[in-house]
C-alpha cells in the first residue's frame, strides 16, 4: 500500500537499563530522541516495520531476509537475558522484496540463515517501539557485501514491494556511526572516525542521498563505521520522493557516533533519483580517468578487453614503451568497480619475459581468478577503474621501524605461507596494521615466527 516514513537510529546495547545499569544516561539525547520516533511509529500504526541490520546473516554477494514465521532474542549476550523480544515475520512482503530483488538483477532471499535469534541491531529499536506499539509484524534484513549502488537498488526494490500489499509500512534503517571517534574509546581514534560523521550528518540533515553513494570503501573502514550501507538502503525505499529530514540527534560519548533520525514523505519529485544522478557521474568520472590511463593501464585494460571476447590473451603488442617490453618485475593489477574493490591478482616477483607480459596475464587474473569476486563481465569493461604497480627489489628487515605505510609494501613469510600488503592503501593508516593485514592474507597467525620483507612500487593510473 504505502511506505509512511523512514527512520536511521543506532543500536548500542548500552542504552537498555538493565545492559547500560546507569551508563545509559550518558546518551540522554539519543534516548529522547528514539522515545520520540516511537510515538512518530505508534500514530502512524504501521502493519510492518521493515528493518535493516549490520548484525544479521551477512553474505558478500547475498542480501539475506531472515525466513520462518517468528524469532525470538534476548540482551543474554549483554548481561541482561530478562529483557526478551518475540516477533512475528510478515512471510508475504518478504518473498515480493525477494522476487523484485531476484527480477532486478539483485541476489536476494531467505536462503542461507546461520542463526535465528534476533540480533542487537533489530532488538534496541524494538526496545522503543514495543513501549509504546506493538500491532506490526517485521521483515529484518541483513546488509551485504555488494556495492552501495546494490543497496540503493534493494531498497528501491522494498518500495516497489510495498505498494504490490495492502499494508502500510514503516523502514528502520539500524546502524551506528563512526566507532573511532575518540582515543579512549573501544576502537581507539581515526580522524576518518570524525569525518564520517560530520559528512553523514549533514548528508541526513540536508536529504542529500547522493552523497550516502560517494563514500569510499577504504575511508568507511578506516572510520570503522557500521551504518552506512542500511542508510543507503532506506535512501532506495525514497526514490523519486520529495523528503522532509530531520535529524534528530547526534552524540557520540563512548567513542561511537549515534545518530537519529526521521525522514517524511511529502511527494513526488523526478528530480530526487539519486541512482541515476550517481550513475551519471560515476559514469563521467570514470570515463575522464581512463582517457589518461598510462601506457601500463592501458595495455591491462586491452587485456581485459582481449580476454572477454575472445577467451584468449592478448598478444603482447608490438612497439611498446622499452620499460614494458623489455624490463622485468612483479607486477600487481587492482580493479575497482562501483567504488569497492573488484579484483587484485599480482606476482611478488617476475614470472614472465618482461613487464609488459606480467601486466597481461595478471590482468586477467584480478578479473577472472580472484576468488574472493565473481568474474568480471564485458559490460562491467566500461565501470572498471584500473591501476598497476610495478613491484621493486625486496628487501629484508628485522623491525616494524623500518616500514613506512606510504613508501614501502611488506611481505611476510613463515614456513611455506606468504602475505603481501602493497604500500600506500587507504584506509591502511599504521605499520601495525599493516603487517597484520599482511599476515591474514598469507593465514599466519601474529603469534608465529615469521620473517618481513619490505619494497617499493611504482603505482601507474
Amino acid at each position: 500500500m504505502s511506505l509512511l516514513g523512514t527512520f536511521i537510529v543506532p543500536h548500542p546495547p548500552i542504552i537498555i537499563p538493565d545492559v547500560g545499569k546507569g551508563q545509559q544516561v550518558k546518551i540522554q539525547k539519543t534516548i529522547d530522541a528514539y522515545r520520540e520516533i516511537a510515538q512518530r511509529i505508534a500514530a502512524m500504526k504501521p502493519d510492518t516495520i521493515i528493518i535493516t541490520t549490520p548484525h544479521s546473516d551477512m553474505y558478500a554477494d547475498y542480501f539475506h531476509i531472515s525466513p520462518g514465521n517468528n524469532a525470538i532474542g534476548s540482551f543474554k549476550e549483554f548481561g541482561a537475558p530478562k529483557t526478551r523480544f518475540a516477533v512475528e515475520y510478515d512471510n508475504e512482503l518478504a518473498k515480493i522484496i525477494s522476487s523484485l530483488a531476484n527480477e532486478s538483477g539483485i541476489s536476494a532471499g531467505t536462503l542461507g540463515e546461520r542463526n535465528k535469534t534476533l540480533d542487537h541491531g533489530t532488538m534496541v529499536p524494538l526496545y522503543f517501539i514495543n513501549q509504546v506499539y506493538q500491532k506490526y509484524k517485521i521483515v529484518r534484513m541483513s546488509l551485504s557485501g555488494l556495492s552501495l549502488l546494490s543497496h540503493y537498488q534493494i531498497g528501491k526494490c522494498i518500495s516497489s514491494a510495498i505498494q504490490k500489499t495492502a499494508k502500510n509500512v514503516v523502514l528502520i534503517a539500524s546502524g551506528d556511526l563512526s566507532h573511532k571517534l575518540t582515543n579512549d574509546g573501544p576502537y581507539g581514534f581515526a580522524v576518518e572516525g570524525r569525518q564520517f560523521d560530520q559528512q553523514i550528518t549533514e548528508a541526513i540533515t540536508k536529504g542529500d542521498f547522493a552523497r550516502f553513494l560517494t563514500f569510499d570503501d577504504d575511508f568507511c573502514e578506516t572510520a570503522a563505521e557500521c551504518g552506512l550501507r542500511s542508510f543507503v538502503i532506506m535512501a532506495g525505499s525514497l526514490d523519486g520522493k520529495r523528503v522532509k529530514s530531520q535529524l534528530l540527534s547526534y552524540e557520540g560519548p563512548f567513542g561511537v557516533g549515534y545518530a537519529v533520525a526521521a525522514f517524511s514523505i511529502e511527494g513526488n519529485d523526478d528530480s530526487k533519483r539519486f541512482d541515476l544522478i550517481y550513475s551519471q557521474e560515476e559514469t563521467k568520472r570514470i570515463k575522464d580517468i581512463q582517457s589518461n590511463e598510462d601506457s601500463f593501464v592501458s595495455l591491462a585494460r586491452k587485456s581485459l578487453e582481449h580476454y572477454m571476447k575472445t577467451s584468449t590473451l592478448l598478444p603482447r603488442p608490438t612497439n611498446l614503451p622499452e620499460e614494458l617490453a623489455k624490463k622485468k618485475a612483479g607486477v600487481f593489477v587492482s580493479l575497482k568497480m562501483d567504488g569497492s574493490l573488484r579484483g587484485c591478482i599480482g606476482t611478488i616477483s617476475p614470472t614472465t619475459d618482461c613487464i609488459a607480459d606480467e601486466i597481461i596475464r595478471n590482468a586477467v587474473s584480478s578479473g577472472t581468478e580472484d576468488p574472493r569476486f565473481e568474474p568480471i563481465h564485458e559490460n562491467d569493461l566500461s565501470k572498471i577503474i584500473i591501476t598497476v604497480d610495478v613491484l621493486g627489489e625486496t628487501e629484508s628487515i628485522t623491525s616494524l621501524s623500518e616500514l613506512d605505510v606510504k613508501r614501502f609494501g611488506v611481505i611476510v613469510r613463515s614456513r611455506n605461507r606468504c602475505g603481501l600488503l602493497l604500500p600506500n592503501l587507504e584506509g591502511i593508516a599504521t605499520v601495525e596494521e599493516q603487517v597484520k593485514i599482511a599476515l591474514r592474507k598469507g593465514g599466519i597467525s601474529p603469534t608465529e615466527k615469521y620473517t618481513m620483507e619490505r619494497f617499493e612500487v611504482i603505482r601507474h593510473k
